[in-house]
């Protein structure tokens, strides 16, 4: 049985990915007349009395709402919100398994922006966090940017900012192994969709150097027609020497190639054009050049979405500790600051003799790596004065 097939077999099996189980024991009458009523109304007052206690009493503080429109579902498109399920089930599984965090998926049937906020916005006191999944740029953008406005808790675009948190990680470690500096790296991204255009605002933070974003037309620049929010805002601090041309002419002395577009749009011989080129090509499941063809254009480093190869650049590594530790201190926000120190924190999580070209990113499985991006992001929190209440080390 190939693996399609196997999925949908396990798929069937399991009916869900997910369960509520119930963690009061409520086998008597006294048990019953505690976890319900009479006894219920004692912590219900004493939320109505002051609302920050709903994590003490409640699940709040551990729970995140999963949600997504269907618009943009992994690699397949807009499939719309039923068909999504199966995905956000399966990151709620990931939420609880690495980080212990309990997540609910909730699948909104509308792509109007105004309804997708209203909606969030109104269940947004049951949860301690929001993640929002496989929602189509640029609604996206407005959505996280029109909640972070509205809510007093976490709002975070794991399409975005986790992709671009993980992707920063492995290039601290690969500048390292390759003897590149700091601040005067050409890196050319291509797909300027979600995931790109917070990819470049990222690296942009942390100072690696001229980021070139590249879409179907190639190069963008500022001035450019036709860009959508977040390109347009993009465009205002990248490609500082204002380029046009092709992603192939973009790649010419070139140190770093993310790609976050389609199959087969890099051949070796444009990777032979770069400059000990770092190239994480990361469309998935077939990237935008296949790792041994990267090798064999000359890359110094390559790395894919994929598991079958070294060097899997993986969400997984963010958003279980990312949240972990934003929940840990009920953080009110996540800022770029916290982002930063999440890549720092993955990227450390590797010592630096054991770095290779094959490892720059610990595996999605490397425990490690939750708890380092929990501390990083709990601290920063408090640092930054968003915490509800003090940082301790999360064990």
């Amino acid at each position: 049985m190939d693996k399609k097939q196997l999925a949908i077999e396990k798929h069937r099996e399991w009916q869900g990915k997910i369960e509520v189980i119930s963690r009061a024991p409520i086998t008597n009458r006294e048990e019953l007349s505690i976890a319900y009523t009479p006894g219920v109304a004692e912590p219900c007052l004493l939320i109505a009395e002051d609302e920050d206690r709903a994590y003490e009493f409640t699940r709040k503080g551990n729970l995140v709402a999963m949600i997504t429109d269907g618009t943009a579902v992994l690699g397949l498109g807009d499939i719309g919100p039923s068909a999504g399920m199966p995905v956000m089930e399966g990151k709620c599984a990931l939420f609880k398994t690495f980080a212990d965090v309990d997540a609910f998926p909730l699948c909104i049937d509308s792509k109007d922006v105004d309804t997708i906020v209203q909606t969030i916005a109104l269940i947004s006191k049951s949860f301690g966090g929001i993640n929002l999944e496989d929602i189509a740029a640029p609604r996206c953008f407005e959505i996280e940017r029109r909640l972070k406005e509205v809510c007093d808790i976490p709002v975070f675009h794991d399409d975005q900012h986790g992709t671009a948190i993980v992707v920063g990680a492995a290039l601290l470690n690969a500048v390292k192994v390759t003897h590149k500096e700091m601040g005067t790296l050409r890196v050319v991204i291509n797909g300027a969709g979600a995931a790109g255009v917070a990819i470049g605002k990222h690296l942009i933070n942390m100072g690696f150097g001229n980021i070139i974003m590249c879409d179907v037309n190639g190069m963008i620049c500022e001035g450019n027609e036709g860009l959508n929010s977040g390109q347009e805002e993009i465009s205002h601090i990248s490609n500082t020497g204002r380029e046009h041309g092709t992603l192939a002419d973009a790649l010419v002395n070139a140190d770093i190639f993310i790609g976050v577009s389609r199959p087969h749009l890099v051949t070796k011989e444009m990777i032979a054009t770069m400059n000990q080129g770092i190239v994480f090509a990361m469309a998935n499941p077939v990237p935008e050049i296949m790792p041994e063809e990267a090798k064999a254009g000359g890359a110094a480093i390559v790395g894919s979405g994929r598991s079958d190869y070294p060097n899997q650049i993986n969400n997984v590594l963010v958003f279980p500790g990312l949240f972990k530790g934003i929940l840990a201190v009920r953080a009110r926000d996540i800022t770029e600051a916290m982002k930063v120190a999440a890549s720092h924190a993955i990227a450390d999580v590797i010592p630096p003799e054991e770095l290779t070209p094959e490892y720059v990113i610990p595996s999605a499985f490397d425990r490690r790596a939750v708890l380092a991006v929990a501390n990083a992001v709990a601290k920063q929190a408090e640092a930054e004065g968003i915490s509800r209440i003090p940082y301790a080390e999360i064990l």
